[in-house]
């Protein structure tokens, strides 16, 4: 694909959508690196359900280790691999008070050195809590930059350096929430929805599919 066609791709999701964002609810990066923490194979709509109970109750590190790892694992038992996340949780709120004096740090390799926070959780909170200029590959963005061939790569690290290579700067900023919302909601995985697709003019994908009869 080339820089002209790339940037029609992202010039017609910003017209769509000029202000994208995470649907994970949260109001400080705290809150967020929790919720992205959470939401690991897990939907957002399940961790929203369950942190619109705890953190009205808990919603910083110090508040979160006074419930305990018995008290986290009962506001998230609804979420996918809860007993995992319980543990990891109480882990990072404990590393964030001893390193960071309860701060979320702005800075990849602390991020990732967090329990249970791996490449992807710091690239969404570095992105959408502090505005870098990062993209967070995962299966729906791996799906649609292979599928359109935006950014074709053979797995997510190899996808994700592509799309910061290819991707214009004024872009770089909503590339992540576009291309996510996009294979969420109309790229899907079983069936791409192609006869509503807003860049299906654009996208390089041979067996598109036609609208339902």
């Amino acid at each position: 694909m080339n820089a002209t066609k790339r940037r029609a791709i992202y010039e017609t999701l910003r017209e769509g959508n000029p202000t994208p964002t995470t649907e994970l609810e949260y109001t400080t990066p705290f809150e967020l690196l929790i919720a992205v923490l959470l939401s690991a194979q897990a939907t957002d709509v399940s961790v929203n359900k369950a942190m619109r109970r705890m953190f009205p109750v808990a919603n910083t590190p110090a508040a979160i280790l006074r419930l305990g790892e018995a008290g986290v694992t009962d506001y998230i038992k609804t979420i996918g691999l809860y007993r995992t996340k319980a543990k990891n949780v109480i882990a990072t709120c404990q590393a964030l008070l001893e390193r960071h004096q309860g701060e979320v740090p702005r800075d990849r390799a602390a991020l990732e050195a967090l329990p249970g926070v791996g490449r992807k959780t710091a690239n969404v909170v570095l992105n959408t809590a502090f505005g870098e200029h990062t993209i967070a590959v995962d299966t729906h963005i791996f799906r649609v930059a292979n599928r359109t061939g935006l950014a074709p790569g053979p797995n997510v690290k190899a996808v994700e350096d592509a799309l910061l290579k290819v991707t214009p700067p004024e872009f770089m900023r909503d590339a992540h929430h576009w291309l996510l919302l996009h294979g969420r909601y109309v790229c899907k995985a079983r069936r791409p929805e192609c006869w509503h697709c807003v860049i299906e003019p654009l996208c390089e994908y041979r067996d598109k599919t036609p609208a339902p009869t």
